[in-house]
């Protein structure tokens, strides 16, 4: 059976800090949401953070966008929690699951989350880790664990079984949505839907792949094979053939 985006009910994040990307994603109605964290926006030169988390919400009004605190300490995690959360009613703030000492954020995402704030707890990997964050979480308040999938796949363990347990163990907890972050291919958002994931981030350039799911193969292949030839004719590339025919020549007359 041919693959076909249409029939997952998974919702699609955006994650990344192109302004210009984000805009131009804004407009798809697949995309449900928006991620972003500072490592990304370090490389997309964002110099302003509540500058650039306001050209943001300016362009995402209406759909969850999630801004990340990058404090060390629990208080100052706090604080910086609850000023982005400020920001717009359909932010999520990012908080990650422990510090960078490897202390337990749990304190910091009970305080917040009981309070109505609506997180998205991220750099989870461990099954561990996902049963001290959902208990953590308060009932009642929406929020997403973000499982670090791809990153989990990078160390050679298979990252779909990983996700069908962790997804079972938010079931009975319906307003935790379960989140693949770090995806390394599309078929990743087939992976995510089988494991029962509700969420998956992709960047801009796999969405722009997006247009390819169900593809008819033999096509594509010739389209490869043209995508290839293209380029070598417009990069003017050359294999002299002179001594290859002298060679041939000289076969020929031998026989």
């Amino acid at each position: 059976m041919e693959p076909h985006f249409d029939q997952l009910g998974i919702k699609l994040f955006a994650d990344g800090a192109d302004i210009a990307s984000i805009e131009r994603l804004a407009a798809d109605p697949r995309i449900k949401g928006f991620t972003t964290n500072p490592t990304l926006m370090r490389a997309a030169g964002v110099s302003d953070y509540r500058g650039f988390a306001r050209d943001l919400l300016n362009l995402v009004p209406n759909r969850p966008v999630c801004f990340e605190v990058f404090a060390d300490d629990l208080v100052t995690m706090g604080d910086q929690a609850r000023e982005i959360a400020s920001w717009g009613q359909n932010i999520y703030v990012k908080v990650p699951v422990s510090t960078t000492q490897g202390e337990s954020c749990g304190p910091v995402i009970a305080a917040l989350s009981s309070k109505g704030v609506r997180l998205n707890v991220t750099a989870v990997m461990t099954i561990e880790q996902v049963v001290q964050v959902r208990d953590a979480l308060a009932e009642g308040t929406p929020a997403i664990v973000s499982v670090f999938a791809g990153r989990i796949a990078d160390t050679g363990r298979d990252p779909v079984p990983h996700m069908a347990r962790a997804a079972a163990l938010l079931r009975e907890r319906p307003e935790l949505e379960l989140l693949w972050a770090s995806p390394r291919e599309l078929l990743n958002v087939f992976h995510a839907d089988a494991a029962g994931c509700q969420i998956i981030t992709l960047t801009a350039e796999l969405i722009r792949k997006l247009s390819v799911i169900g593809h008819d193969l033999e096509r594509y292949s010739r389209e490869t094979v043209t995508m290839f030839r293209n380029d070598a004719l417009a990069a003017r590339y050359e294999i002299p053939l002179a001594a290859v025919k002298r060679r041939r020549q000289r076969a020929v007359s031998a026989v």
